[in-house]
C-alpha cells in the first residue's frame, strides 16, 4: 500500500509525457505530412529521445493511432455540440452557426488532425466513419426541422453539405483575418442557400 503515491506519481509523469509526444506529432504531422514524419523529429519536437518515445510507442504509426483516437475523442464531443436535434427550431442563421462555428473552431485549433486523416495509411479509415456519422446527424436534425421532407433529400443535402465542408475547410485554415471571416461567410451563405428551400429559414 506505501508504494501507490510513487507509482500514481509515475503514472501521471507517464500520461504527462505521453499528451506532450502526441502535440508534438501533431505539429510535426501539420507541418511536413505524415508521410515525411519521423520518429526522431516528433521526440526532438518533444524535447525527448528517442529512446524515451520508444517506451511509450514503437513506431510512427503507433503515434498516429494513439493521435487519431484522442482527436476522434474531441471531434465527438464537438459533434455533441454542434449537431444536436435540440437545435433544430433556431432561426436558420443560428442553426448553421451552431452547426459550423464549434467544427471549424476544432480543426483551427487541431493543425494535426488534416494531415493525419489525409494520409492513406490505415489511420486513415476512420474518417469515413465520422463523415458517415456526420450525415446522419445532419439528416435527423433535418427530419426534425422538417418531418415532411422525404429521408432521400435529408440525406442527399447532408452528403452535399458535408462535402461543402471539407472542401472549404483548407481554404479556412490556410487564411487569416479578414480573409479568414469571408471564407466563413460565404461557406455559411452555401449552407443557407441550400437549406432554405428544404427545411424553412
Amino acid at each position: 500500500m506505501a508504494d501507490r503515491p510513487p507509482q500514481r506519481r509515475r503514472q501521471a509523469r507517464g500520461e504527462r509525457r505521453i499528451e506532450l509526444l502526441l502535440d508534438a506529432a501533431a505539429e510535426v504531422f501539420s507541418e511536413v505530412g505524415f508521410a515525411a514524419a519521423t520518429t526522431n523529429a516528433i521526440a526532438a519536437r518533444a524535447g525527448s529521445s528517442p529512446g524515451s518515445l520508444y517506451q511509450f510507442f514503437p513506431n510512427k504509426e503507433e503515434i498516429a493511432r494513439a493521435l487519431a483516437e484522442r482527436y476522434l475523442r474531441q471531434l465527438q464531443e464537438a459533434h455533441r455540440t454542434a449537431l444536436t436535434v435540440e437545435n433544430a427550431g433556431l432561426p436558420l442563421t443560428e442553426l448553421i452557426d451552431a452547426m459550423l462555428d464549434p467544427m471549424i473552431d476544432f480543426n483551427l485549433s487541431n493543425p494535426g488532425f488534416q494531415a493525419l486523416f489525409n494520409t492513406p495509411d490505415e489511420v486513415a479509415t476512420k474518417p469515413l466513419h465520422i463523415r458517415e456519422a456526420v450525415i446522419d446527424r445532419l439528416s435527423t436534425i433535418f427530419a426534425a426541422r422538417a418531418p415532411e421532407l422525404p429521408e432521400d433529400q435529408r440525406v442527399r443535402a447532408a452528403r452535399v453539405l458535408t462535402g461543402a465542408f471539407r472542401g472549404v475547410l483548407p481554404l479556412i485554415i490556410t487564411s487569416t483575418g479578414d480573409e479568414r471571416a469571408s471564407v466563413v461567410r460565404e461557406l455559411k451563405r452555401i449552407f443557407h442557400a441550400s437549406l432554405a428551400p428544404l427545411v424553412g429559414d
